[in-house]
């Protein structure tokens, strides 16, 4: 049971939206989770992203968001960056305006927080971090890779089973300018509506 602002920005989720070739780049990732799925095995997925600032960040919360929504059991969602800075706080912001619940549990130059998208599932702890870092998985995840320069920087991402390149356009490009809030939202979006096509996909 998702919160109820969030309900209403899936039902606005349109995958007629995503084309055909971006539907055969989402496949591979399709084919992993059903595998698991069909295997009764654990999926952990590990978004990766340079930075583990924004577009991780964003992948990592709304796959989670999906698996709940459809009911595909055991899915752990992780998020990490080829280096660690801190979660932007435009993207936090932005996921809040979705209907998320965020809560900042620490503060600092790498903030950490609490990301909720219903009251009875544990929260998404969203911090930013190294891919290989101890709170993410050692072995047994595919890494879904969010930007490319994550994609061409880490030829090899140790423990992967599989490696799948996702890549999604930087909403930093409008940092500073009027259009921010509105530039982050719609990649915000882009991502939700692509998880949650992934997920649709899956046959329990």
């Amino acid at each position: 049971m998702l919160y109820p602002q969030i309900e209403n920005t899936v039902k606005s989720f349109d995958f007629k939206q995503i084309s055909e070739e971006r539907k055969a780049v989402l496949q591979p990732l399709i084919d992993f989770i059903q595998t698991k799925v069909d295997s009764k095995l654990e999926t952990r997925l590990n978004l990766i992203c340079t930075h583990n600032s924004r577009r991780s960040h964003l992948s990592q919360v709304w796959a989670q968001t999906a698996a709940a929504y459809y009911g595909i059991r055991n899915v752990s969602c992780y998020s990490g960056g080829t280096e660690a800075t801190a979660l932007f706080p435009m993207a936090a912001e932005t996921l809040k305006d979705s209907g998320f619940n965020i809560k900042t549990l620490s503060k600092g130059s790498n903030p950490v927080y609490s990301i909720k998208y219903s009251a009875d599932e544990l929260p998404v702890i969203g911090f930013s971090k190294t891919y290989d870092d101890d709170f993410n998985p050692e072995s047994g995840f595919a890494a879904i890779m969010t930007c490319s320069q994550a994609d061409g920087g880490c030829p090899f991402i140790a423990g992967a089973e599989k490696r799948i390149p996702i890549t999604f356009v930087d909403p930093k490009i409008s940092d500073g300018t009027p259009q921010q809030k509105e530039t982050y939202l719609e990649r915000s979006l882009q991502i939700g509506t692509e998880m949650f096509y992934v997920f649709s996909q899956i046959k329990k």
